[in-house]
């Protein structure tokens, strides 16, 4: 996870810049559909974790050649955020005070100003060495044991009152109380008149992420068109042949559905992002759903992109062009009449041929776990819907 995250990163970093990839990681969507690439449960809350601590360790030893740091972290580390942003400035010549205020005040809002029973236990700082940046944070209900993400992006904070948020993901919790929503300004004017100082407070909903409590993927969770379009890319060989070409790579199909909806998550607009679940296509899941984690794809996935990223900084860049003219290619391919994808055979598909590709859950090394058949599965089950 940590080699892919960091890879795909790099990627978007190369084709979109730093600022892009913050305006990702600010987009809820966009960021659990990469959790999803990554191999994470693609509904759970572990998402956010599992993504930041991969990409900090992978992106903090290259900060000084990408210009992005990555602050803080769950518990502890969040902690440490303070420390490490005026270390990051100091050698940046950037203003470290203001940036450790503008830390504190992100953890302030959503901890505090927004009355939603949620406490905050994650925080991210993502900050690009020309001082733009994102913030990640996550908070836990004790009572409900769910959680709620929170997103920053400082291109998108004119007032920290004021709906300062590119976005919140998390269910419906009733009426809560929001004093950055923009209609909240007589409740901050009492307050400021009644405390004598800023009041520094809360939320304003964007695009609302609301995640089922179900493990499975099922159909309600994809857009079959979308998914269908991945699987011809695949599995029609008329359309395989040339994406190999597009790619400069021999490649077999399931590796390319997995690099298909890899090209999407760093080229994909963020209308691309309203099913993160199809991502789970790509490399499963490591709960089992919607199947085992394919370690011999996800290697070769990685292999491509490395092997991509590593020629573009030599200045030999047709095969990150591949991606980008891949992506390209699957959606043009999703403007034909492909048939919808049938996600209960897909899943069913997949699960297998799983020990083919070296299928593995966290589950498989459990005392008395029996381990899974390799034996290879020979039936081609329906992929497509009937017309």
């Amino acid at each position: 996870m940590q080699r892919l995250g960091t890879a795909i990163v790099e990627g978007v970093l190369l084709q979109h810049g730093r600022s892009g990839v913050l305006t990702r990681l600010s987009d809820p969507f966009w960021f659990q559909a990469l959790g999803s690439v990554m191999g994470m449960d693609w509904h759970s809350s572990g998402i956010t974790t599992s993504v930041m601590s991969a990409l900090k360790r992978g992106l903090n030893p290259r900060a000084h050649e990408l210009g992005l740091y990555i602050c803080g972290g769950r518990g502890r580390q969040s902690r440490q955020t303070p420390q490490e942003l005026v270390e990051v400035s100091n050698r940046l010549g950037l203003d470290g005070q203001a940036l450790v205020r503008t830390s504190r005040l992100t953890a302030r809002v959503d901890n505090n100003a927004i009355a939603d029973g949620f406490q905050i236990y994650l925080h991210a700082f993502v900050l690009a060495a020309d001082g733009e940046w994102a913030v990640v944070q996550q908070g836990l209900n004790e009572r409900s044991q769910l959680a709620r993400r929170y997103h920053w992006h400082s291109a998108a904070v004119s007032d920290f009152t004021a709906e300062p948020h590119a976005a919140i993901v998390g269910g419906h919790a009733g009426t809560i109380t929001n004093l950055v929503d923009r209609r909240a300004r007589p409740a901050q004017d009492a307050l400021l008149a009644l405390t004598r100082t800023d009041p520094e407070h809360t939320l304003a909903e964007a695009r609302r992420l609301v995640l089922p409590s179900h493990h499975d993927v099922r159909a309600a969770d994809v857009d079959p068109r979308r998914l269908g379009a991945v699987l011809a890319l695949a599995y029609e060989r008329e359309l395989r042949d040339f994406a190999s070409l597009l790619l400069v790579e021999q490649l077999g199909p399931r590796t390319l559905q997995s690099l298909a909806l890899i090209a999407e998550v760093v080229h994909g607009t963020p209308t691309r992002f309203t099913d993160p679940a199809r991502f789970s296509f790509a490399h499963g899941g490591k709960d089992g759903h919607p199947f085992p984690v394919p370690l011999q794809v996800y290697d070769e996935s990685l292999a491509v992109l490395r092997r991509a990223l590593d020629a573009a900084k030599i200045g030999h860049s047709d095969k990150l062009d591949g991606l980008r003219r891949l992506d390209a290619f699957t959606r043009a391919i999703e403007q034909r009449r492909v048939p919808n994808a049938e996600v209960a055979a897909v899943i069913a598909h997949e699960r297998a041929v799983s020990a083919d590709y070296g299928g593995r859950t966290v589950f498989d090394d459990l005392p008395g776990r029996p381990r899974r058949s390799t034996r290879t599965a020979t039936a081609q089950l329906r992929l497509f819907e009937d017309p």
